[in-house]
C-alpha cells in the first residue's frame, strides 16, 4: 500500500474521482435498499447519488485539463491510511437509522481525512487541491441535510417510523418472543414433575437444564428454517435462530436456577415466584409490541402457563 504523503497530484486528484464514484455506487446501493421500505430515505439517497455524479464529472474535467485522458487505477484500499467502509450497502434489509448515521460518518470522515493530509504536504497546490475536495465534502452534507428536509415529510417519516417498528417486531420481538414463551411454558412439566417425583433440588436442576438447552437448540434451528426472509421482511434467518434459541434458554432458565438452592420447600417456592414474573413479562411483551390487549394477553399466558404447571406437579407427585 502507498502512503497518501507519497501520493502525486495527479494520483490525488485520481483518487479522489475514484473515491466519488464508490460514494454514488453507495448512495445507489442504500437508495435500492431502501426503496420498498422507505420510499422517502430512498429518493434522498437517490438524489445524494446523483450529486456525487455531479462531483465527479467536475473533479474529471479537472484532472482532463491538467493531465489529459489517462486515469491511474487507484482506489482508497490502495492507500495506507485511507477512510475504510464496512460494506453496510449489502445488508438486507437495510437498517434505516444505521444508513442515515453512516451517510453523514461517509461525509465527514472524508473531508477530515482531507484536512488532516493537508497539513501534512508542503505542496502548495496539493494543500489546495486537499482543501478543495474538503469544502465538497462538507457541502454535500449539507445538501443532504436539504434534501432530507424538502423530501422527508412529516407524513413520509411517521410512515417509515411505523414500516421501522413493524420489521423491529418481525425481526426481533417476534422470534424472542415465540423462543420466551417456549422456554418459560414448555420446560414448566418436565421440572416441576422431576421436583416432586425426586425432592432432590440438584437432579432437578439438572433436568431443567438439559430441558432448557435442549428447547433452545430445537427452536433456534426450527425458527433459522422457517423462512430465509426474503418474502415476509423478517430478516437473517440465522440471527432470528440465534435470537429464538438464546431466549428459549433464557426462559427454561429463569425458573431452573432457583433448584440451586438445597432445599427443596424453599427452591420450589422462589422457581414458582419466577414463573409468575415469566408469564407477566410475556404477557406485556405480547401487550407492547403484538398489539394484544393486556388482559386477553395475560388470560392466554397465565390459563395456558398454570395449565402445564400444574399438569407437571401431578404427573411428578403421582410417582
Amino acid at each position: 500500500m502507498k502512503r497518501f504523503a507519497d501520493l502525486t497530484e495527479q494520483e490525488v486528484l485520481a483518487l479522489a474521482i475514484s473515491n466519488e464514484e464508490d460514494d454514488s455506487r453507495i448512495y445507489k446501493g442504500f437508495a435500492e435498499g431502501l426503496r420498498e421500505s422507505y420510499p422517502s430515505s430512498a429518493a434522498v439517497f437517490t438524489a445524494m447519488a446523483e450529486e456525487e455524479i455531479r462531483h465527479r464529472s467536475m473533479l474529471f474535467e479537472l484532472y482532463r485539463r491538467k493531465f489529459g485522458d489517462y486515469l491511474p487505477l487507484i482506489r482508497r484500499q490502495d492507500v495506507k491510511g485511507f477512510v475504510a467502509r464496512k460494506p453496510l450497502w449489502l445488508m438486507r434489509p437495510l437498517p434505516l437509522e444505521e444508513v442515515r448515521k453512516y451517510a453523514a460518518a461517509m461525509e465527514y470522515e472524508t473531508a477530515r481525512f482531507y484536512r488532516k493530509a493537508s497539513e501534512a504536504t508542503t505542496d502548495a497546490s496539493l494543500r489546495e487541491l486537499l482543501l478543495k475536495l474538503a469544502d465538497e465534502e462538507d457541502k454535500h452534507e449539507l445538501h443532504a441535510e436539504e434534501l432530507s428536509d424538502r423530501l422527508l415529510t412529516r407524513d413520509a417519516v411517521e410512515s417509515e417510523a411505523e414500516t421501522e417498528r413493524r420489521m423491529f417486531v418481525l425481526q426481533y420481538v417476534q422470534p424472542s418472543l415465540v423462543g420466551l414463551m417456549d422456554g418459560s411454558v414448555s420446560t414448566l412439566a418436565p421440572l416441576f414433575a422431576a421436583a416432586f417425583a425426586t425432592r432432590n433440588p440438584f437432579e432437578t436442576f439438572l433436568v431443567g437444564l438439559a430441558a432448557s438447552v435442549g428447547a433452545g437448540i430445537s427452536m433456534g434451528f426450527a425458527e433459522a428454517l422457517s423462512d430465509d426472509g426474503s418474502l415476509t421482511g423478517r430478516g437473517s434467518p440465522w440471527l432470528r435462530g440465534v435470537i429464538c434459541g438464546a431466549m428459549t434458554v433464557i426462559g427454561g432458565l429463569g425458573h431452573t436456577l432457583p433448584y440451586l438452592i438445597p432445599y427443596f420447600w424453599t427452591a420450589t417456592i422462589v422457581a414458582t415466584a419466577v414463573v409468575v414474573v415469566e408469564l407477566g413479562v410475556i404477557s406485556w411483551i405480547r401487550y407492547r409490541y403484538m398489539d394484544t390487549p393486556f388482559l386477553q394477553a395475560s388470560f392466554q399466558i397465565i390459563v395456558g402457563g398454570t395449565l402445564v404447571f400444574l399438569a407437571g406437579i401431578i404427573i411428578g407427585g403421582a410417582g
